[in-house]
């Protein structure tokens, strides 16, 4: 059922709050899609400029042509001279590649090829024929002021910028390749330029790379000399402090090392040999006094000459214990043994001691060796130590001399290499492919110049309609209306003209003594004259919706109000009226507007008494009504000499309750049409007699701000509102807005019934 519910304050100010940020935060597809179709117009207007423009600009535009040439860092070439030094694999630094972008674009290199090719008397890099725009532009420009007559050295360099505007130089993606393209209205300049440009670096690399490899050439023929001399002078440093500190070298080192080392090495042999004659003396002096004729002495002797006497004395030895047992001791023979065995003993000693005599002589020899050599030790080590601090300063001496010699064959070698790069100049860089003459135009690029030109006004387009919809402050839509109030609408009223309203001839009235009605108006019976329009139908809804309203509650005396002036109200209530006292029902309309008395001056302008003639005798109330022939309406004007200083008391008054009090029970409708909310407070000190409040809304031109103000002005009219209309809608854009509708909508209106 479409009955509006009346609410508490609290509730309208939450919705308020919530609208408001709705209406500032989101964009739902419904509004974006509402949007779109109420304002379309701008954005195909918008679209069709930008192609305007976009076709302008082809037909104005000179065809440019682009010639492209492609130039390759390889730097495998300039490894022919040194493919041992291990880089055959290394990898060119990407800020390598950049900077030759940059020595392409050059000022230098660009003027070389500016100079070589004569361009500063080609009329389209010498500023002479700039074309229709730049022309225009350079002559406002000339209109403040002027430097006279260019000389050559300024047309050089205008003409080196023009060139360079129309280069391009980039890195194709990751790789070690630089595009070059250059545009130009001839094709064969184009492709002319652009290989004059790649030959032009080519050639002021290899240039460069001469000149650098000359002046490292030089420098280091120079720094050589200067090693050389240096290596030279440590050398005599070296050899002069060897002869001032007797220093002599052999090819195992100093010679006082060797000669120390071989004394230490005869040194530890001869305590070997001391050693080995010290235990032989020992041997001997030990067995001197024991039988040296016992085995063990004379095996550890292990002479020959013992060795044969012993074994003599073996033998006599057997023979005289034979002898002895056989003849005795003492036989003369046996005596003779014996003597003969002392005289072998007493040689065995003889040899002993012979052998004796002879260790210790080679005992004595060996010591005397080990002094001999222990004194010759010590007197190469206190050379030795003598000499340390010049071995010291040696070395540091040696080492210089290394040190320079070393840095003089580098040197010496680092200028054979550079002899030889002079000799034999390479590039690190090459052309791969060469610029030819382009077969079509590069620009202006006629599809995609349109497509984006309809891309671009399509982009604006949206942005133009969505800021003035974001930035538009007015209500348009239905669903707006909810939003911001809280209420329902109760639809939108399309604009019907301004002509004069009126009502129709009077055949009748609620008195004989009522004035006649005032003449015929179109604007006051619309619905009556258009009873199949969308304005009619538009009322109906709104009766619909009271009607409703009345099922749960009494609802007879309707307020018409708006925030503003001349937002349609007057109409409204006149046409609501008539469209309700034409189903048959008994409705009144009484001009409550005591400022303008609008609805008095275009329904019965010759009216003398009225609603305040009424109030001070409700029950002559009858004497002041008007009543149409053709539709039933009673109507009570206001009738005022001059404007009231007291209309809100007079609104709010006890009469003015009475009187209603009264006419509810003669009328099923009661349609007061109220002063607006905002300027004036008669609507706000009636709201208590009031049943019910319709609030009028001009379409596209009241701002929000004035209604959400208006509405939470007065609680009175708050609580009571049933509902909100959009009145002088624009016919064309209310189709636009809801052709969502579909084409068959409107196929029940007929306008012009």
């Amino acid at each position: 059922m479409n009955i509006q519910m009346y609410q508490p304050r609290e509730q309208f100010h939450l919705q308020e709050r919530s609208a408001l940020d709705l209406a500032g935060s989101t964009l739902s597809l419904e509004r974006i899609i509402g949007i779109l179709r109420r304002q379309w117009p701008v954005i195909a207007g918008v679209v069709g400029v930008a192609v305007a423009i976009c076709l302008i600009y082809l037909l104005t535009a000179t065809p440019m042509y682009t010639a492209n040439t492609r130039i390759l860092m390889d730097t495998r070439q300039t490894q022919v001279l040194d493919k041992d030094n291990g880089t055959s694999n290394a990898l060119i630094d990407p800020g390598f590649v950049d900077s030759q972008v940059e020595i392409i674009t050059s000022d230098d290199l660009i003027r070389s090829v500016v100079r070589r090719m004569n361009l500063t008397g080609d009329p389209e890099f010498n500023g002479s024929d700039p074309g229709l725009l730049p022309a225009i532009i350079g002559k406002v420009i000339g209109l403040f002021g002027s430097d006279g007559p260019a000389s050559k050295e300024r047309i050089e360099r205008g003409t080196v910028a023009a060139v360079e505007n129309n280069l391009k130089v980039e890195r194709l993606l990751t790789t070690y390749v630089l595009s070059t393209s250059f545009r130009s209205r001839d094709a064969d300049k184009a492709a002319q330029i652009a290989n004059e440009i790649a030959d032009a670096y080519i050639v002021g690399a290899l240039d460069a790379k001469y000149q650098s490899t000359k002046r490292a050439s030089e420098w280091l023929q120079q720094r050589s000399a200067e090693l050389r001399e240096q290596a030279t002078i440590s050398d005599r440093a070296v050899q002069t402090f060897k002869s001032q500190n007797n220093i002599v070298g052999t090819s195992r080192g100093l010679m006082n090392e060797q000669q120390l080392t071989d004394v230490n090495t005869q040194l530890i042999q001869a305590r070997a040999a001391t050693s080995e004659a010290k235990a032989r003396l020992d041997r001997i002096e030990a067995i001197t006094d024991k039988d040296l004729a016992q085995p063990t002495v004379t095996d550890a002797l292990n002479n020959p000459v013992i060795t044969r006497l012993r074994a003599q004395y073996l033998d006599l030895s057997a023979q005289y214990s034979d002898w002895s047992t056989r003849y005795g001791k003492t036989h003369q023979a046996s005596v003779n043994l014996a003597n003969r065995m002392d005289e072998l003993r007493k040689s065995i000693a003889d040899e002993v001691k012979r052998i004796g005599d002879a260790y210790r002589s080679d005992y004595e020899i060996a010591k005397s060796r080990e002094t001999s050599l222990e004194d010759n030790l010590k007197n190469l080590v206190s050379q030795a130590g003598n000499t340390g601090q010049a071995q010291v300063k040696l070395r540091d001496l040696e080492s210089a001399a290394d040190t320079y010699r070393n840095l003089y064959n580098s040197f010496l070698e680092k200028q054979q290499q550079a002899m030889q790069n002079l000799s034999f100049p390479i590039s690190e860089s090459r052309i791969i492919a060469t610029a030819v003459k382009p077969d079509r135009k590069s620009s202006p690029k006629t599809v995609l110049s349109l497509i984006g030109a309809l891309f671009g006004g399509l982009c604006f387009g949206l942005g133009a309609a969505f800021a003035r919809e974001m930035l538009s402050d007015v209500l348009r839509a239905p669903s707006e209306v909810e939003d911001e109030l809280g209420v329902k609408c109760l639809g939108v009223l399309p604009a019907i003209g301004t002509k004069p309203m009126g009502l129709p001839s009077v055949r009748g009235s609620r008195s004989p003594d009522s004035p006649p009605l005032g003449a015929n108006g179109p604007l006051s019976r619309y619905v009556i004259d258009h009873p199949f329009s969308r304005y009619a139908e538009t009322m109906r809804n709104i009766k619909v919706s009271i009607d409703l309203a009345r099922l749960s509650r009494e609802v007879k005396i309707i307020g018409i109000v708006s925030s503003l002036p001349k937002e349609g109200k007057t109409t409204v209530s006149a046409n609501f009226a008539h469209l309700t006292a034409f189903t048959g029902k008994r409705v009144l309309l009484i001009d409550g507007d005591l400022h303008t008395r609008s609805l008095t001056k275009e329904l019965d302008p010759t009216a003398k008494s009225g609603l305040l003639e009424s109030l001070k005798d409700p029950q002559s109330v009858g004497h002041h009504i008007r009543r149409s022939a053709e539709t039933g309406l009673d109507f009570l004007p206001s009738f005022v000499v001059s404007r009231m200083v007291n209309s809100a008391d007079i609104m709010a008054s006890k009469a003015m309750a009475d009187l209603l009090s009264l006419l509810r029970n003669e009328y099923d409708y009661i349609v007061i049409d109220l002063a607006p909310v905002m300027p004036v407070t008669d609507a706000k000190a009636i709201s208590h007699l009031m049943d019910a409040f319709v609030y009028i809304i001009e379409w596209g031109r009241t701002t929000r701000t004035a209604v959400q103000e208006s509405m939470s002005s007065s609680e009175g009219i708050q609580k009571k509102v049933l509902g909100a209309v959009l009145n002088g809608a624009n016919p064309k854009m209310l189709k636009r807005i809801e052709g969502y509708k579909g084409s068959h909508y409107n196929a029940y209106y007929v306008e012009g019934a």
